[in-house]
């Protein structure tokens, strides 16, 4: 267990360590959402490396400048795994990962490849969407309420559903 001081309190607390799994949800599984997703998967699967990843490649200094401790921050700070992640989210399209990075064209098709079944299996849960405040966008995977409390309930099951 790390400890620090809480920079608003200036108490000391303890920290635990990163253990089991933690779900990342994502408003749309468009270029962005996609390319995060097959990218965490390809260096899972060893097809890739992190580049970019400043917790995976980046290291913190530690201790005074003459002193060489340079860790990666990854070794340095709990986090968690990216064998960790599980990912899912919403978008007002209905393509699963797969078909959605293929639309999006980010990553070559080939490169997809090794990690296609994984992305298939990831499908966005419809969306909560309002065409006025997004003139030039629609989709069937929408969701359909009464209201906005009732839309607001909707995802707060769709979060409990996937915990």
């Amino acid at each position: 267990m790390n400890e620090s001081t809480d920079k608003y309190s200036g108490m000391a607390r303890k920290i635990d360590p990163a253990k089991g799994k933690l779900g990342v949800l994502l408003p749309g599984m468009g270029a962005v959402s996609s390319t995060l997703i097959a990218g965490v998967l390809l260096v899972n699967a060893g097809y890739s490396k992190p580049i970019g990843s400043v917790t995976q490649m980046s290291r913190i200094r530690l201790g005074k400048r003459d002193n060489p401790r340079y860790p990666f921050i990854k070794d340095f700070v709990s986090l968690s795994s990216l064998k960790d992640l599980v990912f899912g989210g919403w978008d007002i399209y209905d393509d699963n990962c797969y078909q959605a990075a293929l639309t999006c064209r980010v990553i070559d098709k080939q490169e997809l490849e090794p990690i296609r079944k994984q992305l298939e299996e990831i499908k966005p849960w419809p969306a909560v969407f309002d065409a006025a405040f997004v003139k030039n966008l629609s989709g069937p995977n929408v969701k359909k309420a009464a209201n906005k409390m009732q839309l607001a309930e909707m995802l707060m099951r769709d979060i409990e559903n996937f915990k």
